[in-house]
């Protein structure tokens, strides 16, 4: 039977968010420095979408090996922070298609949603 589900519970520290910067030239500083996103509405340092990106991606590797991402969306409701557990969540939808969900634990709030479609077997 193929899996319809696939689950991950980690919370990034910001040397991950330092590390993705370093491999990405995404040096922004609402990323990687404390001082400034201390000022933004956001209050602290946040996630690179791309990273995020990473590990649905990863996930969406157990249920689709090997498959070739068609299309995708995602949108960011809300921040994703360093040191706070999130569950990351890719559900099968029907044959080709899954949807993403990473939520705050503490809080249950979203801060990321999409869907991707694939190609071949999957």
């Amino acid at each position: 039977m193929t899996a319809s589900r696939a689950v991950l519970k980690r919370a990034f520290t910001q040397e991950d968010f330092d590390r993705f910067a370093e491999v990405s030239g995404d040096n922004n500083p609402i990323h990687v420095d404390p001082e400034f996103s201390s000022r933004t509405r956001f209050g602290r340092t946040v996630a690179h979408g791309l990273l995020i990106n990473t590990v649905l991606r990863g996930l969406l590797e157990q249920l689709s090996p090997g498959g070739r991402q068609q299309a995708q969306e995602l949108m960011f409701p809300a921040p994703t922070y360093a040191d706070e557990d999130m569950e990351f969540v890719v559900e099968r939808t029907d044959e080709r298609g899954f949807s993403f969900t990473v939520t705050r634990m503490s809080d249950g709030t979203v801060t990321c949603t999409g869907s991707t479609t694939m190609s071949g077997d999957t």
